[in-house]
Parts: structure tokens; C-alpha cells; sequence
């Protein structure tokens, strides 16, 4: 059984293709390489033991997209094809909804006129906004998120349930919290290209040296320490809970399925917190400096996972302390190709 995953080389996309190789897939990776390297290919197979077939593809050009479907017989897809970075969205909107979107509905073309179903989404709990209650449900309203990042998330969502009821197709979106965290062999992680964008490979580079210092991005939220709060989950835990949804969806006797999963660890941890935890976790110091707020950041945001507990049969199992002790394994990695 063939699975077309999108963005497979980038962070979660990786560790989800090796996920997929273990338990059996033959996995079919487009990537235009824009936020990933071509050595992850190769350290996927070192940690799965299997090639996933490799396409260096431009999602937005269609006819490439068409030529991969025409070779495979592509029997569902995980699409993690997406620009990321809440910060720069803010100030490439136009490119951000061009990314996001159109290659989305390429996919979905084809799913459409080939009659492919069984689709997996991206989706992020960015779509909650500011959320009144905590910890965040299913059932928590939607609100109109924060960035353009977000925005793109909440409309691809609404994309995929038009396309499942009007196509009787099945979907699941993942709406997750904030992936950590890197492959217990080291080989795989969070590869950000320039500055990074997000909290971990910016804590790990100021270790590392790197960087001078880590930018906190503000200490006035109502929160305990000052600083913003969020659920921090295992990547590795997070591409397990693909392969549960893909699963499910496969399993599942109904000619429509629109699932909706919250995937965190239903704990949220401040940034001073986390800082502390992984300067305690791997024996290092990592200086930092309080800045002004980020456009675009929410206060506070950690999940209610029962539903894919119940449903999915899968919960976040790995502790915040041992996800940073890999991100540091995987920092020292990348320092090693770099000497």
C-alpha cells in the first residue's frame, strides 16, 4: 500500500516516513526541498531500513504532481507541505496562502478525479486562536487565528471537509500543539535553514554556540513566569499518531469520515520553563534575553487529547526532559557534519 507523503523530508514529515516504513507502507515522498536537505533522505533509510521513492517536486506545478500519480498507485495521502513560521507569515502573507493552499488543492484534484480518498491534514492549534478555556478540546470553538500561518491551517481544514462531503471521501485533520524533540538515533530533526523560527533548534543553536543568545519573545503574559505557555509534544510520539489515523481511516467501513484529532500531551509548559528543563536534562547553559512580543503569538495553548486517545488508541508518552535530551543529540549531529 502506497502513501503519498508531502513535505517528507521536512521535521515532521520525517519522522513520519520512517514511522510508515516500520510498519509497512511503501511510502512515496514529493518534496521541493525549500525548508529540508537531501541527507535526510539517506539518514531515512539508515533509520527505517527501507527507500521511500523520492520526488524533488514543486507541489504548485501541477503537471509534476500529475506525473507522480500516473507512476504510483497512491492509496492515501499525509500531506505536510506547508510554509510554517508564524513570524514571517506575518510579513509574506501572500506567499503564505499560495503555498499553503494551492498545493493543497492540487492534491485534491487529483484525489477527486482519480477517486483516491484516505487524506491526513496538518493541521495546527493555531486554528483555536486564543482559546477562553484550557486545556483545549475538539470542541473548542474556532476563532479567527492570530497569523496568516494559522489562517491558512483553519481554511485548508475547511477545503478538505467541503471536499469529504461533496466527494464522499475520508480525511482526518491533526490539529497539533508544538512538535519537539528529535530521532532517538540522532539522524533526524528540526532543520531549520537561517535564523530559526521556533524555540527549540534556537535554544539548542545557543547552546551549541551558535547564536549569542535566545530572544524570548516577551515576559508580560498572564502566565506564572511571564512568558508564554504551550503543550510540547515528542515528535516522534506525533508521527505515531499519524500512522493511528492512517490506520483508522483505512479500517474504517464508512463511505465519508471527518475526523478531527487534538494531538498533544495535555500539559503546558512555559518557555523560562522549558529553557530550565533542557539546561537540566543535557548539563548546559543557554543565555537568553527577554524582547518584546511577537506579532501574531497567543498566550497560552495546551491540548485535551482524550478523543484520540479513545479513538486512535494513541497518547504523547515521552517526557519534556527526555525530548530535549534528543534535540541536544541531534544538535551535536549537525555540528559533527559541519566540521
Amino acid at each position: 500500500m502506497a502513501i503519498l507523503v508531502t513535505g517528507g523530508l521536512g521535521y515532521i514529515g520525517s519522522h513520519t516516513v520512517v514511522e510508515l516504513l516500520n510498519n509497512g507502507f511503501d511510502v512515496v515522498i514529493v518534496d521541493d526541498l525549500s525548508n529540508s536537505e537531501k541527507f535526510i533522505l539517506k539518514n531515512i533509510e539508515e533509520v527505517a531500513g527501507k527507500k521511500p521513492v523520492f520526488y524533488p517536486f514543486d507541489l504548485k506545478r501541477r503537471e509534476l504532481l500529475t506525473q507522480v500519480f500516473d507512476a504510483h498507485q497512491i492509496d492515501g495521502c499525509i500531506n505536510f507541505a506547508a510554509s510554517k513560521a508564524v513570524g514571517e507569515s506575518q510579513v509574506k502573507p501572500i506567499d503564505y496562502y499560495e503555498n499553503n493552499l494551492f498545493t493543497l488543492i492540487n492534491i485534491l484534484q487529483e484525489f477527486k478525479e482519480r477517486g483516491i480518498s484516505n487524506f491526513i491534514f496538518s493541521s495546527s492549534c493555531t486554528v483555536y486562536g486564543q482559546a477562553e478555556k484550557m486545556p483545549i478540546d475538539e470542541n473548542t470553538p474556532l476563532k479567527m487565528p492570530e497569523s496568516v500561518y494559522g489562517k491558512t491551517k483553519q481554511m485548508g481544514e475547511e477545503i478538505l471537509i467541503d471536499f469529504a462531503k461533496a466527494y464522499n471521501r475520508k480525511i482526518s485533520l491533526l490539529r497539533y500543539f508544538n512538535p519537539i524533540g528529535a530521532h532517538p538515533s540522532g539522524k533526524l530533526g528540526e532543520l531549520p535553514l537561517g535564523i530559526p523560527n521556533n524555540l527549540i533548534p534556537y535554544v539548542t543553536q545557543t547552546a551549541a554556540g551558535i547564536r549569542e543568545k535566545l530572544s524570548i519573545w516577551g515576559d508580560d503574559y498572564d502566565t506564572e513566569d511571564g512568558t508564554a505557555v504551550r503543550d510540547y509534544i515528542y515528535v516522534v510520539d506525533l508521527a505515531k499518531a499519524h500512522v493511528s489515523a492512517l490506520k483508522n481511516l483505512l479500517h474504517s467501513n464508512e463511505e465519508t469520515v471527518i475526523d478531527i484529532f487534538n494531538l498533544g500531551t495535555g500539559k503546558g509548559s512555559s518557555v523560562l520553563e522549558v529553557v530550565k528543563a533542557f539546561e537540566t536534562a543535557n548539563d548546559v547553559k543557554v543565555p537568553y534575553q527577554i524582547c518584546a512580543r511577537r506579532e501574531g503569538d497567543i498566550t497560552i495553548a495546551y491540548a485535551n487529547a482524550d478523543k484520540a486517545e479513545k479513538e486512535l488508541h494513541w497518547k504523547s508518552e515521552t517526557s519534556l526532559e527526555e525530548s530535549l535530551r534528543t534535540v541536544w543529540k541531534w544538535q551535536q549531529y549537525l555540528d559533527s557534519r559541519a566540521v
